[in-house]
């Protein structure tokens, strides 16, 4: 009785979130890939002064594509509203996104089998380097067993919904091409053949991922997650072959900017196991119920505030980061800084874990360039753009530094770029120390990162 109490009290705060939103939007529509222009304008001017100094930031435009949001009149007390009924009811309200539904079944089966991998790694002897080490990716990262096993689940859970054409993971050296997808049933029994039908195949998507973020912390049981976006195609890969090399309709389906986006989410194997997902109408999670083998809605419309008291960092190329940035942490220690509050730190290392907690509690998490790593380590492909669509669909704002990460056309798949993040008000007072920097380096560097 208490679990359905708890339960119908989260449904009743989403189904009023739900209403309260219609009357910003016509008839239960959501503007999808809302742009955080409008979220940063509401929150405050679009002038900003931080230590005595003025930061602006300019959005681009995004589609005008609308989503009509799934509404729960009845709700099962025992289950609650999972995240196959979500996928259903938002199918049911967008008939354009039918076929999302069933690639999200496949992304989800994939992270209920990679937490089970995660947590009964230490007993399987799932711990430690591939081949006993010296197994080196394209990010030249030696890879752990479960980058290896995690990578081959998804790619294949992808593969096997029929709804995937190209699959981008970490993992691989090029995008894989999945001819599967634009052919029609297998002819049983008879390997390698299909049956000719004239049926429309679908729609056609472009998955990127990084099957295991973290997984250098498995050994020592620290969180680590799933990242996953997906795109449209931009033309049809049919007749794409992929041979050595990358055939260039192949790779321009993959090289696209955040604003593109059709869904992009997290799974995250910690405490408990967790699904944050956006489709450009809100961020909401759902937690994994193994009684009933379940992800459930406990997280909808997830808000990250406007300010935090955190900020989480690698301190220990403290020294090597650009300097406006070291300025802007000195400030969150001395309380010198918009709030006059000290900052707290909290790193775990790990995305996911990091990202989380910050859409949670609010604040800046930040993977940023430094002498070393002159643009940041993570991917902009399957890593910041995917996190910065679930950040700015929650309220908050994702940079560079200076620029917006949803605006940068990848220009090859592995491309890294900084990655600064979190509540709007901590991430614009941070660029405003960007804003005020007269280092033709750095000034050179944010044009050129931005030029597409």
């Amino acid at each position: 009785r208490s679990r359905s109490s708890r339960m119908r009290s989260t449904l009743v705060a989403f189904a009023a979130l739900v209403a309260s939103a219609t009357a910003f939007a016509p008839a239960g529509v959501f503007t999808s890939r809302q742009t955080a222009a409008a979220r940063v304008t509401m929150a405050r001017p679009v002038s900003l002064r931080a230590a005595g100094r003025m930061s602006t930031l300019k959005m681009s435009a995004v589609g005008e594509k609308k989503t009509v949001a799934p509404v729960f009149d009845e709700i099962c007390e025992m289950t609650g509203v999972t995240l196959s009924r979500y996928m259903m009811e938002v199918a049911r309200q967008n008939p354009d996104l039918r076929d999302l539904e069933s690639l999200m079944g496949g992304i989800q089966q994939a992270c209920k089998t990679i937490a089970n991998l995660v947590d009964r790694a230490t007993i399987t002897g799932m711990v430690g380097y591939e081949s006993g080490g010296g197994s080196i990716n394209i990010q030249g990262e030696e890879q752990k067993k479960l980058d290896v096993v995690t990578n081959d689940v998804l790619k294949r859970a992808l593969a096997f919904t029929g709804k995937v054409g190209v699959i981008a993971s970490e993992e691989e050296d090029a995008p894989v091409f999945n001819a599967d997808a634009y052919k029609g049933p297998r002819v049983p029994g008879g390997e390698g053949k299909y049956q000719k039908v004239l049926a429309d195949v679908g729609s056609k998507y472009v998955t990127v991922f990084d099957p295991l973020d973290g997984s250098s912390n498995v050994d020592a049981n620290i969180p680590t997650g799933t990242i996953f976006g997906v795109y449209e195609e931009t033309e049809s890969m049919e007749n794409c072959v992929i041979d050595g090399g990358v055939e260039g309709s192949c790779l321009m389906n993959t090289l696209q900017p955040g604003t593109a986006l059709v869904c992009s989410g997290y799974c995250l194997y910690s405490s408990s196991c967790m699904f944050v997902l956006t489709m450009g109408a809100g961020t909401h999670g759902f937690t994994y119920d193994r009684a009933i083998g379940e992800f459930v809605l406990t997280h909808p419309d997830i808000q990250i505030p406007k300010r935090g008291k955190i900020y989480s960092m690698n301190e220990a190329n403290r020294w090597n980061w650009d300097k406006p940035l070291q300025e802007y942490v000195t400030a969150l220690q001395t309380a010198q800084c918009e709030t006059k509050t000290q900052y707290s730190s909290r790193y775990i290392g790990s995305m996911v874990g990091d990202v989380h907690r910050t859409l949670l509690y609010g604040g800046i998490f930040g993977y940023p360039a430094d002498t070393k790593n002159v643009n940041g380590k993570l991917r902009l492909l399957y890593e910041a753009a995917p996190m910065s669509f679930l950040i700015e669909q929650a309220g908050g704002l994702s940079l560079t530094g200076k620029t917006r990460i949803m605006d940068l056309k990848p220009k090859e798949v592995h491309q890294r770029v900084p990655f600064l993040a979190g509540s709007t008000d901590d991430v614009m007072e941070m660029k405003s120390y960007y804003d005020a920097c007269d280092d033709p380096v750095i000034i050179q560097r944010c044009i050129d990162r931005a030029a597409n």
